[in-house]
């Protein structure tokens, strides 16, 4: 139901409620900064569980955080998005949208978690080392996981950035914390540190649940109950960005569990730490495009102008970041360990595809923002499709350095189709959200050096 027909619903005009954002760069740099904190956390936690545990163990640890991780996504990508499109259209929607997400959190984020423990008792061999005791630990997180993602995402459509950027960082923290407790103080090894994982995970929830209540007010929270006519509303709109999500979360993690099972345990380890640096560069894309998607959806800008000058802005930085990495990979060995070298050239064939990744993320956030035409969720799909053969046909010869041109391949397709389609709806010029123009470039340039001069004199 867009805002005409909420109108015609109500008799009269509904007032404007959009995302409260100060400014679109103030809190995508709140943002950036806290994903960056975030980034840290990971890298270090990342760090600490490799020396403690080897790759076989730092394989297991990855491949665990994938199935909890893609199982929440998979529960929660097309409720997320569409909890967002309409909380940002009008605030009405917030207290049902809550109550809701309790209910659709632990109804299918239980099965999900009971489904994949039946998968490993069914096939074990497809989760290779996994022990179904180690499994069931870990994917009892999983209907809170869910829930926090979509409380979060309320918060990111009400405009409560800073809450929305410090919460994330607070409960993803748990993460660098839990690696020091229980491998460097306690040296309690897996099992502990998948437990205090899971009991974050339930905090966290907990936390969340409750500052998203004190945002209610009296009216609102008299209003609090489930809403299945509204559930309904969201249902085709999610069912699209579901579709979507669905499948670029496999494009993204296919290439691991295939690595996982044809190749064992300490070959995805060491795979797993490119894979997670190359997951990093994409931090900066998907800070802007979570903060632009609101904001198309409030706005309703069909002419794409938004989604292109931020994309030409972010095309460059990516594109300087990336050249960084270049040599800043060959650190990797040396913070993982000297069993992790093969990681800095599956890095290097991963880099030309998250760059293109990245400009895709915001590029579909036009689409997203607009109500999601059904040919982008269908690109994602044929998408997969090569995905998978491409794994299947390259890393039985050639392993993780197989994994990561399948990826590449991949990412660079899915830009080219979202690029085209971009094109062919705003009629926009590939310029115009490629690369900066002239004057923005020297703004760019300028604003970095003064910076830079003064980080220098402080």
């Amino acid at each position: 139901m867009d805002r005409a027909e909420l109108e015609r619903a109500a008799g009269q005009p509904l007032p404007s409620r959009g995302p409260r954002v100060a400014t679109f760069a103030r809190g995508a740099a709140l943002t950036l900064a806290t994903r960056f904190a975030m980034a840290l956390n990971s890298f270090f936690a990342g760090v600490i569980v490799a020396r403690h545990l080897g790759p076989v163990g730092f394989g297991i640890y990855g491949v665990l955080n994938a199935i909890n991780n893609n199982a929440a996504q998979f529960g929660v990508a097309g409720p997320a998005a569409a909890t967002t499109y309409y909380v940002a259209r009008d605030r009405r929607w917030l207290a049902p949208a809550f109550a809701n997400a309790i209910l659709y959190s632990f109804s299918v984020g239980s099965l999900l978690a009971a489904g994949i423990v039946f998968w490993s008792l069914a096939a074990p061999r497809f989760f290779g080392a996994i022990s179904p005791a180690l499994l069931v630990l870990a994917t009892i997180a999983i209907p809170f996981q869910i829930f926090t993602l979509l409380a979060l995402n309320l918060f990111l459509a009400l405009g409560r950035v800073e809450r929305y950027s410090l919460l994330d960082l607070l409960g993803q923290s748990a993460l660098l914390l839990n690696a020091l407790l229980a491998l460097v103080l306690f040296k309690a090894g897996l099992t502990a540190l998948v437990l205090l994982n899971t009991l974050a995970v339930v905090g966290a929830c907990l936390l969340v649940a409750a500052l998203l209540w004190r945002q209610l007010d009296h009216r609102e929270r008299a209003r609090w109950k489930p809403d299945l006519a509204l559930f309904r509303r969201m249902a085709g709109y999610g069912a699209k960005y579901h579709v979507l999500m669905i499948a670029s979360t496999l494009v993204l993690r296919a290439d691991l569990f295939i690595v996982n099972w044809l190749r064992g345990a300490a070959e995805v380890g060491i795979y797993a730490v490119a894979s997670q640096m190359a997951l990093l560069l994409l931090m900066l894309p998907n800070v802007i495009g979570s903060l632009l998607f609101p904001r198309i959806a409030a706005a309703q800008d069909a002419s794409g102008n938004t989604a292109a000058r931020t994309s030409r802005h972010v095309a460059f930085v990516m594109f300087i970041v990336c050249l960084a990495c270049v040599p800043g990979s060959l650190l990797l060995p040396l913070a993982y360990g000297a069993e992790f070298r093969a990681s800095v050239a599956q890095f290097w064939l991963l880099l030309p595809g998250a760059y293109l990744l990245g400009l895709q993320m915001v590029l579909v956030q036009h689409f997203v923002g607009l109500g999601l035409p059904r040919a982008v969720p269908l690109f994602w799909l044929a998408t997969l499709g090569v995905n998978l053969a491409l794994n299947l046909l390259l890393v039985p010869r050639w392993g993780a350095l197989g994994a990561a041109i399948s990826s590449t391949l991949s990412y660079a397709l899915i830009f080219f189709l979202v690029a085209l389609y971009f094109h062919r709806r705003t009629g926009l010029p590939f310029s115009e959200f490629l690369w900066p123009r002239h004057e923005e470039l020297a703004r760019l340039i300028s604003g970095a050096r003064q910076r830079l001069f003064s980080l220098a004199k402080t």
